[in-house]
């Protein structure tokens, strides 16, 4: 058991250590392979546990198909992203906008689901990652979707209030409320 833990601790070492690899390249460092992706998610879980690798390997699964169309795609991605949730703990990587990204898609996902349980999602995300503005537009985004308008409006000021980054989103958002627009933020916005 040593001797693994060794050779563990230096894979780690060695992936920290490659300074010179772009994003691009390190994303392709772990090959998907096209079947259920458990070797990958192995990988990434021995190696870096990172929210960077994370987000790459689930945004290139996602690619594989349209989620809302494809339904043993989107289990598939649910069962990913939560692997994902439940691999990289809160209190160490709150800060890291990978891993806010992760939370937002997640609950993005359960919310094609089980409503109930994508709000769940969507408080942990903004319970956990409270500095950065997309979080919350994403939770009042989908508390507009379901004809939540006063929650809506009252989490895009709860993040004013909490100093959330970049403001100018949020104050996007908030226009775009009041003029009764069904998409708080357009594609470019975002």
């Amino acid at each position: 058991i040593a001797s693994i833990m060794n050779k563990v601790r230096d894979l780690k070492n060695k992936y920290r250590n490659e300074d010179n690899i772009t994003d691009e390249l390190n994303c392709t460092k772990f090959s998907a392979d096209t079947t259920d992706n458990s070797g990958t998610v192995n990988q990434i879980m021995m190696t870096t546990n990172n929210p960077e690798d994370w987000l790459c390997f689930l945004l290139r699964l996602e690619k594989k198909g349209i989620p809302q169309m494809d339904v043993s795609l989107l289990n598939r991605l649910i069962g990913r992203y939560s692997q994902a949730v439940t691999a990289l703990p809160a209190e160490k990587h709150s800060q890291n906008e990978s891993y806010a990204r992760i939370l937002v898609r997640f609950a993005e996902l359960k919310a094609l689901q089980d409503p109930e349980e994508a709000r769940d999602q969507f408080h942990l995300a903004r319970l956990n990652c409270k500095k950065f503005a997309f979080v919350h537009v994403a939770f009042a985004q989908f508390e507009l979707s379901q004809g939540n308008m006063k929650k809506c409006k009252q989490l895009l000021q709860k993040a004013v209030e909490c100093s959330a980054v970049p403001l100018g989103m949020l104050e996007t958002a908030l226009q775009n409320f009041n003029s009764q627009k069904k998409q708080l933020l357009s594609n470019e916005e975002k």
